[in-house]
């Protein structure tokens, strides 16, 4: 799948309730830090479930370069053959990460902590995406940027110290993908690495260096606890071993979603990720009048996972916190589907995260709104969804600007409006989600491509 190439436009109905069982594919935050923990590991990591999407799979032709042994036994079945901490070497090629801005930023980190050098690229979207809020903190590490795109932008060349510097860094934004970058560049640095952030961001890399035998020390700050100090013990010997990937509660969003504005729908979604920062949708959701259920929770992958059940519901607009946002940051989309099936006014608060993800996402939004009847207003860094209770009108023409999230989000948009929504290229949904369309049909969803 090409960003490039010809544009695949999807054309979602509202048809027949959706009904049945799902299991949405493997997170995939936790699928990028499998693959790079086991580049980093000692022995070979064995990976079920990983979400085989082009942008995991950029992450682990990245592995492969920088000198893992990688293997693939089945579907979702991976075998990764690490150097350890220290031991990556050159990559003879460009570091070519399509669309992928975790694995991208995620592995600038794991370069940074390495006296190597390498070059990072992508498509035309990831090209436009910013890159100087993980630079930054590099830098003080002892980076080297070799070469850059405008505004530190890919392509850019790095070069690692000889040995990392370890800091103290206090994030300026609320990015679970800058403080990854930052201990994953600390692993490789004598001493104590911290990352202080004002509110807590997604923890799977704490997690998972834990699960690989790090030392992370985690200490809840600020007002309320809401933020944390996060200090790594560089130059552990991390070793192998074997990662369940769980359901990603992101790629979950759509089915959830389409269920509760469906009518007559009733769906059970199987395995999906409960980690307290990243069910800020399931939170939202509930609070609006949702009918879901949690059954059979249990742990995989190191989380805790469980089987939702979700039913057709009469939804009601409600005020979205600020400090939510990072438990849910791409699930907005989706959750602005659902405010526009809902009764009343849903308002969305401190969105500014949005307008630097695959594209300018709260402006996408908006537009895909105003093509489809969706009254709403965005003030500042705030999305205003007002909702009658009543199916959207749809039929218009959503521009996706090579956005998985958006062209899945109008999609399940479509399900639900009394006139067809169709978005300019679902290409990308391949990206994430891969199966997405064969998913949702199997549910009854009426799709064409």
């Amino acid at each position: 799948m090409s960003h490039d190439s010809t544009p695949s436009p999807i054309t979602a109905q509202a048809g027949t309730a959706l009904k049945g069982r799902l299991r949405p594919p493997g997170d995939k935050s936790i699928s990028h830090r499998a693959m790079i923990l086991g580049l980093l590991s000692l022995g070979e990591t064995r990976i079920e479930g990983l979400l085989e999407g082009d942008d995991v799979l950029r992450t682990a032709a990245a592995a492969k370069a920088l000198g893992a042994g990688i293997d693939r036994d089945g579907e979702g079945r991976w075998r990764v053959r690490g150097v350890g901490v220290g031991g990556l070497s050159d990559p003879a090629g460009v570091l070519d990460f399509g669309n992928a801005g975790t694995g991208s930023r995620l592995m600038m980190g794991v370069v940074g902590g390495h006296p190597v050098t390498a070059t990072f690229d992508g498509d035309a979207s990831l090209r436009k995406r910013p890159m100087r809020r993980i630079l930054d903190p590099l830098l003080r590490m002892g980076v080297t940027v070799v070469e850059q795109a405008e505004g530190g932008r890919v392509p850019l060349t790095l070069r690692g110290p000889r040995e990392a510097v370890p800091i103290t860094y206090e994030s300026p934004v609320a990015s679970a993908q800058v403080k990854s970058a930052v201990l994953l560049a600390g692993l490789n640095a004598p001493g104590v690495t911290t990352v202080v952030e004002a509110a807590a961001t997604r923890d799977h890399t704490e997690r998972m260096l834990r699960l690989f035998g790090a030392e992370v020390a985690v200490e809840a700050i600020g007002p309320g606890g809401h933020g944390r100090r996060i200090a790594l013990t560089g130059q552990p010997t991390l070793r192998a071993t074997d990662v369940v990937v769980p359901a990603d509660p992101s790629s979950a969003a759509f089915a959830l979603v389409a269920g509760l504005i469906v009518p007559g729908s009733e769906l059970v979604i199987e395995g999906v990720m409960m980690n307290p920062l990243r069910t800020g949708l399931l939170t939202t959701l509930l609070e609006m009048g949702g009918d879901i259920e949690r059954l059979n929770e249990r742990e995989e992958g190191g989380e805790t996972v469980a089987d939702l059940r979700v039913r057709h519901s009469r939804l009601r607009g409600v005020a979205v916190p600020p400090e939510r946002a990072p438990a849910m940051i791409d699930e907005y989309p989706v959750l602005a589907v659902a405010a526009a099936c809902a009764e009343d006014t849903t308002r969305m608060q401190g969105l500014h995260e949005l307008r630097v993800k695959e594209s300018d996402r709260l402006a996408a939004v908006a537009a895909g709104l105003k093509a489809n009847g969706v009254s709403h207003v965005v003030e500042g860094d705030d999305l205003i969804v007002h909702g009658d209770g009543a199916a959207p009108r749809g039929g218009g023409t959503v521009e996706t600007h090579l956005d998985h999230r958006i062209a899945m989000a109008f999609l399940v948009l479509g399900m639900a409006a009394r006139e067809p929504v169709t978005v300019d290229d679902g290409a990308m949904i391949a990206t994430s989600y891969p199966a997405f369309l064969a998913d949702m049909r199997a549910l009854g969803a009426a799709l064409s491509a």
